[in-house]
């Protein structure tokens, strides 16, 4: 998988309350969750996201509470790839679960700047700032990890595997 996107940048702890804040989880619709995406945090987001789909951030991305709705909002949003120094753990596993790619790459989330166009391989596990013409090397998925991202998410993914229909 290679996704070729300019990129919005973001700092340190950025928490599940400024992804997808509170007063919408009244709705699992992604739609309408993408809407308030980041809103409390960058209110142009929104407008950022339609010419960059690639999130680049700091330390521990996601913290706070473990509501699916974060990432939900986020790939809703049309985010195709969240690169950061780390995750709080419950995010990346409900990242995966719902099928968006996110990559832990200290080096790269120092180095690449806001508005920089990055191309990422990760099927390779490597990671190019094209502005800067940097590289950086990351850990691919496992093949399993591969197949549920490639599926849209874990739903989907155990669907493929017992030939269900989607509900």
């Amino acid at each position: 998988m290679k996704v070729t996107s300019k990129v919005i940048k973001y700092g340190d702890h950025v928490d599940t309350d400024v992804i997808i804040p509170a007063r919408y989880l009244n709705t699992a619709d992604p739609a309408e969750l993408a809407a308030h995406c980041m809103e409390d945090l960058d209110t142009d987001f929104k407008k950022k996201a339609e010419t960059a789909s690639i999130v680049v951030a700091g330390r521990n991305f996601g913290c706070g509470s473990s509501r699916e709705h974060a990432p939900v909002a986020i790939k809703a949003s049309g985010i195709q790839l969240v690169i950061a120094d780390s995750f709080a753990r419950i995010f990346y596993r409900n990242s995966i679960d719902i099928g968006l790619p996110i990559v832990e790459c200290p080096a790269a989330a120092a180095a690449i700047g806001d508005g920089d166009e990055v191309e990422a391989d990760l099927d390779q596990g490597i990671i190019t700032d094209l502005t800067t013409g940097e590289k950086f090397e990351t850990v691919p998925f496992p093949a399993f990890i591969e197949e549920i991202i490639a599926c849209g998410g874990i739903g989907e993914f155990v669907r493929s595997k017992i030939g269900g229909k989607k509900a």
